[in-house]
C-alpha cells in the first residue's frame, strides 16, 4: 500500500512537472515547429504517467487494458517525436527531415498491433489483472524507441562535434532530460532494479526540472536564440568564433565551404593561412584585411566579445566574399572611361566642328576678296584677324574639352549664348529675333541652348548651301522655344547622326522635345521646346 502511494505521488510530481514545462512554453507564445515537437514529446510522457496512475487504480482486466492503451499511445509516440525534435533542433538537412516523416507511421503501427493483441498475443503474451507478460513485438518496438532516443541524443552531440564548438548548456540539459529516464527504465526492464516503487516517474520529475532550467535560464526554445542561430548559420558570410584560448568554438556553414579555413582549428593556424595568402605579416588583432583566393576577393573583419567586467572572452571573425564589388568597381571604371570618351567626342564634334566651319567660311571670303581686281586690304586683314581669333578660340576650347572645362564668360543668359553663335557667322545672313523677356528661370538650359544653336548653325553652313538663317527665341511663361530656319537645299530623308543626335539627347535630358523638318529645296527647320516649370519643380 505504501509503495503504491509513493508511486502515485511520484507519478503526480512527474506529470505536473511535464505539464509545467508545457505551460511555460505556451505562455511564451513561440509558434514554430521545434516548439510544437517539444510540447508533443512532453504530452506523450504525460500520457504515460497518467496510465501509470490508472494502472494502480484498475480493479478489472478491462480497466487495466484501457490504462495500458493510454500508456502505450504515449510510449509509441515519444521515441519518434524525440528523434524529430532532435533533427529540428540541430537543423538537420532536408533529406533527414523527409526521412523523419515515416516515424509517425511506426507509432501508428505499434498502436494498431497493441489494439489487436487479443487476436495474436505477440505484444502481450499474457494479459490479466493478476499477470502481464510481454511478447516479442513489445521488445521489438521498445528497441525501435530506444534507437530513436539514442539517435536523437547522438545527433545533438554530433552537432557540436562537427562544428568544433563546445556543447551548450541547453543542449546538455536537453540530452539529460531524455537520457536519465531512458537509463532508469532500461535498468528496470532488465531487472537490475528490484523495488516495489516504480522509479521511472521519479526521474521524469528530475527530467522536468532539467527542462524548466533549460527553458528559464538557458533560453531553450527561445525564438530569438533560434532566429539568431538560423540567421548566422544561413548568411552568405563566414563566421568563426575563437575562444579565449584561441581555439575555434564555432563555424557556420558558409565558413565550412571556404577551403582555406575549412580545417583550421586554432587562431595561430588561421593567421598562418592568411599570411600565406597575402604574403604579408599581420597582427592577430587586425580590424579588417582583404585577401585573394582562387581569383575571389574576401574581406575579413574582426570584433571581440566581452564579459560584464570588460574582459575579452572571444573573438569573432566574419568573412565576406566581396568579388562582386570589385567587379562592379571595374565595370563602373570602364563605364566612366566610355562616358568620358563619348563626352570628348561630342564636345570635339560640337566645338571643333563649329570653329573649323567658321574658319572655312572666312577662308572662302578671304579667297573671294583676294581674287578681286581691286582687293580690299582692310577686308583681308579683318578676315585674317577673325581666322586668327577663331583658331586661338579653338585651341582654348580643345583644352577645355580635354580637361572637362568650359569658357563660360558668355554663359550668363540664353540670349548672350545664342548671340555668341550668331555674331561669329560669316558668309551667311543671320537674323535673331527675341520674343518675351528672359529672367533667371531660364538659366538651367543656357549651355544646352548654346550647344544646340551652335550645332544647328554649323550644320547649315556646312551642308545646306543656305544664304540665310533665321533664329527665333521665345521666352514663354512655362517653357522656352527656339526655332532655327534656313533657306538651304533641304532634304527628303533626315538621318540623325552625331550632331542631330546630340541636339536631341541634350534637349530630352531636360524634359524637352526637338523636331527636325525638311523638304528638298525648301530648307531645314529645327524646333526646340523645353519646359521651365517641370525642370525647376
Amino acid at each position: 500500500m505504501t509503495a503504491n502511494i509513493i508511486s502515485a505521488i511520484l507519478n503526480l510530481l512527474g506529470m505536473f512537472g511535464m505539464l509545467g514545462s508545457v505551460t511555460w512554453i505556451l505562455r511564451r507564445g513561440n509558434s514554430n515547429k521545434l516548439t510544437y515537437l517539444f510540447i508533443s514529446c512532453q504530452l506523450s510522457i504525460v500520457l504515460w504517467l497518467i496510465s501509470e496512475l490508472l494502472i494502480m487504480c484498475s480493479v478489472t482486466t478491462m480497466q487495466l487494458w484501457g490504462s495500458y492503451i493510454i500508456g502505450n499511445i504515449g510510449i509509441s509516440f515519444f521515441g519518434p517525436l524525440w528523434l524529430m525534435l532532435s533533427s529540428e533542433y540541430v537543423n538537420a538537412g532536408k533529406k533527414v527531415k523527409r526521412l523523419m516523416r515515416i516515424l509517425p507511421f511506426i507509432s501508428l503501427l505499434s498502436i494498431t498491433l497493441i489494439l489487436f493483441n487479443p487476436h495474436h498475443y505477440l505484444y502481450y503474451s499474457k494479459f490479466s489483472i493478476e499477470n502481464v507478460e510481454y511478447g516479442p513485438l513489445f521488445y521489438v518496438f521498445q528497441a525501435i524507441y530506444y534507437v530513436c532516443i539514442i539517435t536523437g541524443i547522438t545527433m545533438i552531440c554530433l552537432k557540436h562535434t562537427r562544428r568544433h564548438d563546445q556543447i551548450s548548456m541547453q543542449s546538455f540539459l536537453l540530452i539529460l532530460s531524455a537520457a536519465i529516464p531512458l537509463g532508469i527504465n532500461t535498468l528496470s526492464l532488465s531487472g537490475v532494479f528490484h523495488t516495489k516503487v516504480t522509479l521511472t516517474p521519479l526521474f521524469f520529475v528530475l527530467s522536468s526540472l532539467l527542462i524548466l532550467i533549460a527553458l528559464g535560464k538557458y533560453g531553450l526554445l527561445n525564438i530569438n536564440n533560434i532566429a539568431f542561430r538560423d540567421t548566422i548559420q544561413n548568411i552568405n558570410s563566414g563566421v568563426i568564433i575563437f575562444d579565449i584560448n584561441g581555439t575555434v568554438s564555432y563555424k557556420n556553414s558558409f565558413a565550412d565551404t571556404l577551403p582555406f579555413i575549412k580545417k583550421i582549428m586554432t587562431l595561430n593556424t588561421f593567421m598562418n593561412e592568411i599570411e600565406k595568402l597575402t604574403n604579408e605579416k599581420f597582427d592577430s588583432n587586425f580590424k579588417s584585411v582583404e585577401i585573394v583566393y582562387n581569383n575571389n576577393f574576401y574581406n575579413l573583419d574582426q570584433s571581440y566579445c566581452e564579459n560584464k567586467t570588460g574582459t575579452k572572452v572571444a573573438r569573432v571573425i566574419t568573412i565576406s566574399n566581396v568579388t562582386e564589388y570589385h567587379e562592379l568597381a571595374a565595370t563602373e571604371k570602364r563605364l566612366s572611361l566610355e562616358q568620358e570618351r563619348n563626352r570628348i567626342a561630342q564636345e570635339m564634334h560640337d566645338s571643333a566642328g563649329h570653329t573649323f566651319t567658321m574658319i572655312s567660311s572666312l577662308a572662302k571670303l578671304l579667297k573671294f576678296e583676294v581674287v578681286k581686281d581691286k582687293p580690299s586690304l582692310e577686308s583681308i586683314i579683318s578676315n585674317i584677324t577673325e581666322i586668327d581669333g577663331l583658331s586661338r578660340s579653338g585651341v582654348t576650347q580643345l583644352r577645355c574639352t580635354i580637361n572637362n572645362l568650359r569658357d563660360d564668360e558668355f554663359m550668363t543668359s540664353v540670349t548672350k549664348a545664342v548671340q555668341t553663335v550668331t555674331t561669329a557667322v560669316r558668309g551667311v545672313e543671320i537674323d535673331l529675333c527675341i520674343q518675351g523677356e528672359e529672367d533667371k528661370r531660364y538659366n538651367f538650359c543656357i549651355k544646352e541652348m548654346y550647344d544646340n544653336c551652335r550645332e544647328t548653325v554649323t550644320n547649315t553652313i556646312r551642308y545646306s548651301e543656305a544664304t540665310r538663317i533665321d533664329i527665333i527665341l521665345k521666352f514663354l511663361e512655362d517653357r522656352i522655344e527656339m526655332y532655327i530656319l534656313d533657306n538651304g537645299k533641304g532634304c527628303d530623308n533626315i538621318s540623325e547622326h552625331n550632331g542631330l543626335r546630340g541636339i536631341r539627347e541634350r534637349t530630352e535630358s531636360l524634359g524637352g522635345s526637338v523636331r527636325f523638318t525638311s523638304l528638298k529645296g525648301e530648307g531645314f527647320n529645327t524646333i526646340i521646346k523645353i519646359p521651365v516649370k517641370e525642370v525647376q519643380s
